[in-house]
């Protein structure tokens, strides 16, 4: 593997030695609001790319019964949605989960629901509990199973519940609030009265699910996916089918992205999403590439080794891989699968063209736990 062995004393990089003249100089710019570009170059462009925060990892057994008691205290209604977030140790000050992704963990009771509400942010649900829970996006009520996906683009108006027949529901959201607060561009509004159903239900993934097949009369012109909810029923079997006739990636095992079933590209403009395989006895290699991503193990156990460091999941457990860490995930099991499910920021590290790669060559393409 090429690494960059460049110190910040050559050639092409800052290497002023500070005077009291230049001090006084600097002192003098910032009173007009400005600096000189040589006292901040090394740190604003590093040799390579460098994530602002670290690799974390939430148990889902240690969060459960904090989220359950959250219905107790607030109703949807007060606290607008119910969620209890979860925060980078540094990014606390944009309450982001990793780069500029946003997660939580929401649980709904029988017969609650949220009011209809729309914001610039773009969301996404991963069901992890419950029985007949829904959404309802842009008039379209959708039934949720566990581990289903499910997508509320920017600016759609939506809302959730969970019928009066129904058992309380948990899901992890997943936001781009921080990326488009950076950008100055979010908003948030409540709809006046009750979101009318202008479909049948389950409209979007019976129309848009099956097999490829969609319809010729189809004039969708949105810039994300038409289809709402990928369904675990569809999904995992898909998986298996896939990995009978595919070679197992050294790094990902069997890896699929969800997408747009009439374009082949990601789900929505800003946030991506996949689910992984990982075969029984899956000892993954390492590599690290730019681009913050959030997991959550659907199935099984294993752990993942992120910069050095051991993280051990199971079912329901979140954990996030900063943007150009070192990863590679195992699979515990020498007899059952694990999958993990993952939601990333690629579309707009892809869109910008600053996706980049590399791979681990040393130590047979394995860290070193430290």
């Amino acid at each position: 593997m090429e690494e960059n062995k460049y110190s910040d004393d050559v050639y092409g990089r800052a290497r002023v030695q500070d005077s009291d003249e230049l001090k006084a100089y600097y002192k003098e710019l910032e009173t007009l609001g400005a600096g000189a570009l040589w006292t901040v170059a090394n740190d604003i462009e590093p040799w390579e790319p460098r994530a602002n925060c670290i690799p974390m990892l939430w148990k889902y057994d240690d969060l459960r019964s904090l989220v359950l008691k959250s219905s107790e205290l607030v109703t949807p209604e007060q606290a607008g949605r119910r969620v209890v977030y979860l925060v980078n140790d540094k990014l606390k000050h944009i309450s982001a989960a990793v780069g500029l992704l946003y997660t939580g963990i929401q649980v709904t009771r029988p017969g609650e629901s949220t009011s209809a509400h729309k914001h610039k942010a773009s969301a996404l649900r991963f069901i992890m509990e419950g029985k007949n829970g829904y959404t309802v996006v842009d008039g379209n009520k959708i039934m949720l199973e566990v581990n289903d996906f499910v997508i509320t683009p920017n600016s759609t108006w939506h809302e959730h519940g969970v019928e009066e027949d129904g058992e309380t529901c948990i899901w992890q959201d997943g936001l781009d609030i921080p990326l488009v607060n950076m950008l100055e561009a979010n908003d948030y509004a409540v709809y006046d009265g009750k979101q009318p159903l202008e479909k049948p239900l389950n409209y979007s993934p019976i129309t848009y699910g099956c097999a490829g097949l969609v319809p010729n009369e189809t004039h969708w012109d949105k810039p994300y996916s038409p289809l709402f909810k990928y369904s675990w029923s569809k999904v995992y079997p898909a998986l298996i089918e896939a990995l009978k006739v595919n070679d197992i990636n050294p790094f990902d095992g069997i890896f699929m992205k969800y997408s747009n079933p009439l374009t082949g590209g990601h789900v929505m403009q800003t946030m991506g999403a996949a689910m992984q395989l990982l075969p029984a006895g899956f000892k993954g290699k390492a590599h690290r590439h730019t681009g913050s991503f959030v997991y959550q193990c659907a199935k099984g156990q294993g752990y993942t080794i992120i910069n050095g460091k051991r993280f051990d999941w199971k079912e329901r457990d979140i954990f996030c891989v900063p943007s150009w860490a070192w990863h590679e995930h195992h699979n515990l099991s020498e007899t059952e699968d694990a999958c993990l499910f993952n939601f990333n920021d690629l579309p707009v590290i892809e869109s910008l063209g600053l996706f980049q790669s590399r791979v681990l060559e040393e130590n047979n393409g394995h860290q070193q736990v430290q």
